[in-house]
């Protein structure tokens, strides 16, 4: 019997300009920008057709997974910045099954190919055996927090 997953689950995140961080978490996971309802080209239209003013057009974007097993990712537009760290952040397993020196070189690899797209890299976790394996910390575009792993 295959394993199903009790909830369908979205993450949402808070955030300043919900189209820039959707592009962002789409190019550090492999998603894609969530595309605009059927019946229509391009979001613009579909925008347009329901009326949403200009200024209101950054309120929201989303992420999706192509194949469609991971999570939705929702970006909201709110008033106030982030203020404090993340309680709950996602970790990228960038170098799953590697250790030590190759494990390392894979996240540094990754972190610079995400620093080239808005993240900050904040500081490396190297390798403290026997539990661990070694990480690094990064932010994306608006601050917040995220690990290679």
């Amino acid at each position: 019997m295959p394993l199903e997953i009790a909830r369908d689950i979205q993450i949402t995140f808070d955030c300043a300009d919900p189209a820039g961080l959707a592009a962002f978490w789409s190019e550090a996971l492999g998603y894609q920008v969530q595309a605009p309802p059927p019946g229509f080209a391009t979001w613009d239209q579909a925008l347009d057709a329901w009326g949403v003013p200009p200024e209101r057009r950054n309120d929201a974007s989303a992420a999706v997974d192509p194949k469609g097993a991971g999570p939705r990712l929702f970006f909201q537009r709110v008033p106030e910045g982030k203020t404090a760290k993340n309680r709950v952040h996602l970790d990228l397993r960038a170098a799953p099954g590697l250790g030590g020196d190759e494990r390392m070189a894979a996240l540094e690899t990754e972190a610079s190919r995400l620093v080239a797209h808005g993240a900050v890299r904040v500081e490396r976790q190297d390798p403290a055996p026997p539990l661990g394996a070694g990480h690094i910390v990064m932010t994306d575009p608006e601050g917040n927090e995220f690990c290679l792993d």
